[in-house]
């Protein structure tokens, strides 16, 4: 690894840092169950996350993402690297310890249908965490699930309502005050409106924006949608096949994307104007996507990559300032 990329050279306190983050799933096979091959999900993915900033985590499906954010939050164990929050290492706490600090780091998943327990209503959804780490008696406790309802543009009398009888975007914002009970200082959303109407995503947005300033949140907004990205994130890091491809500020990576990768996402988003929709150039990919049980020798990216020469082909490019706080794993960015 090439340069220390978890030290900014911007102001901002790093509240998370993660230094080859690898999470392989064995494959098992043969009549004794052996590991026969390993599907390497996360393969070395570096990147940091400022105190009171949403880093936008993007790519194609089943390119990490979402296991990289999961393995953040330890739901996940990592198989190799560092994963240091607010100066404590995860990987190395218990798991009665990393029970503990997951007061400080919650998560908002991304099917509003399936994260809600049927069986348990409103109240009992948003309290339990609360009961879960003894904050308060039943009555404070009562009284903070109302307020947290509201503040997430609930009516603090649905309390007593079953998941059954709420719109998806109504899920939505029941399964993010559940993750704001506790005060988290990290909130990981893992595609938080990617399962609902175009119409609802933006009013979701603005809530996850207007909630970050008032209770002073730092997100890991995990998307495929650029767009979306583009709106609520201040840096964006782009996945490709388990590895961080480029990491810079927002408006550096939409303007001017140095990975062949990222130019070609970026190509990919329609132009809301025919003229110039119809004239510019699309970058298109050749090829599919490698396995990630068996990733191609040196740049993942090289079989499908216009620029590609021998040393992409046998040597991993590491994670880089090619300009000021603008990252890229490219032998040839730009």
């Amino acid at each position: 690894m090439a340069q220390d990329i978890a030290t900014p050279k911007t102001l901002g306190t790093t509240l998370i840092d993660v230094k080859g983050l690898k999470v392989h799933f064995p494959i098992k096979g043969g009549i004794f169950g052996r590991t026969v091959a390993n599907v390497k999900a996360v393969d070395g993915v570096d990147l940091f996350i400022r105190q009171g900033e949403t880093l936008g985590l993007v790519g194609e499906s089943g390119c990490g993402k979402s296991t990289t954010g999961r393995a953040i939050l330890q739901l996940i164990r990592p198989t190799e690297g560092s994963i240091n929050f607010d100066g404590v290492e995860l990987t190395k706490l218990s798991s009665e310890q990393v029970r503990k600090k997951r007061a400080e780091m919650q998560m908002v998943f991304q099917d509003p249908y399936g994260s809600l327990d049927p069986r348990y209503t409103v109240g009992q959804i948003v309290s339990e965490p609360l009961e879960n780490f003894k904050r308060g008696n039943k009555s404070e406790v009562r009284d903070e699930v109302a307020r947290l309802l509201e503040v997430v543009g609930l009516n603090p009398y649905y309390i007593n309502r079953f998941p059954h009888e709420f719109s998806g975007g109504q899920r939505q914002r029941i399964g993010i005050a559940r993750a704001l009970a506790l005060r988290p200082k990290l909130i990981v959303a893992d595609e938080p409106v990617s399962a609902l109407d175009v119409s609802i995503q933006a009013q979701v947005l603005n809530l996850l924006q207007g909630l970050q300033g008032e209770f002073g949140l730092t997100y890991l907004f995990v998307a495929h949608n650029l767009s979306v990205v583009k709106h609520i994130s201040d840096r964006v890091a782009v996945m490709y096949l388990g590895r961080v491809v480029e990491l810079a500020k927002s408006e550096d990576l939409y303007e001017m994307p140095l990975h062949p990768y990222t130019q070609a996402l970026l190509s990919a988003i329609p132009v809301p104007d025919p003229d110039i929709e119809a004239n510019r150039k699309r970058i298109i990919l050749e090829g599919d996507v490698p396995s990630p049980v068996n990733p191609p020798s040196g740049c993942n990216f090289h079989p499908r990559c216009w620029k590609a020469q021998q040393i992409c082909r046998e040597v991993i490019p590491p994670l880089e300032e090619k300009q000021f706080n603008h990252y890229a794993a490219c032998h040839f960015p730009g």
